[in-house]
């Protein structure tokens, strides 16, 4: 989620809405990932990516767009809350082989940050899951993760809000 402008005038417009909320995704994403690896509390991981990401510039990367800090805070803090409720949810939605302590780390934090956004029922599910296929493009642009991520958050969205589909 860089915008990588190397222009010497370039004026970078500021991040639409929805934008913002894209990054905020991919943040809470990041985020969940770097609490379970680094075994830290989600307050200290929030604190380092408002510090650290939210609009940051770099001259490898560009800009780190600013992400919605509503929308990261929300996510972050459903899915450190109901874990246990997201991760059973994910299970039911992947094979019987594969339970979620099995797949990769990456995808169990993709999988409880759109879990929390599911429960939390302010943004509708068929945009939380074509928001979360984007997520996993960025992480696995050549790989078949997004169509996996795809059909078990389809699986998740219609046990949360059977109504929606």
């Amino acid at each position: 989620m860089t915008s990588n402008d190397t222009g010497e005038n370039a004026h970078l417009k500021p991040p639409t809405k929805r934008e913002m909320k894209s990054a905020a995704r991919l943040y809470a994403t990041q985020a969940l990932f770097q609490m379970e690896a680094a075994d830290m509390t989600v307050d200290k991981v929030r604190r380092q990516f408002y510090d650290h990401f939210f609009g940051l510039e770099t001259e490898e990367e560009g800009t780190f767009i600013d992400g919605d800090s509503d929308l990261f805070h929300e996510i972050t803090e459903i899915a450190v809350n109901d874990q246990a409720k997201i991760d059973q949810m994910t299970d039911r939605a992947l094979v019987a082989k594969w339970p979620i302590a099995r797949i990769d780390s990456t995808l169990r934090a993709l999988f409880r940050a759109a879990g929390g956004e599911l429960l939390s029922g302010r943004t509708p599910p068929k945009v939380v899951i074509v928001e979360f296929v984007d997520v996993a493009k960025a992480f696995y642009p050549d790989g078949r993760e997004p169509k996996f991520v795809n059909a078990v958050l389809d699986h998740m969205a219609r046990e949360v809000k059977p109504e929606a589909f």
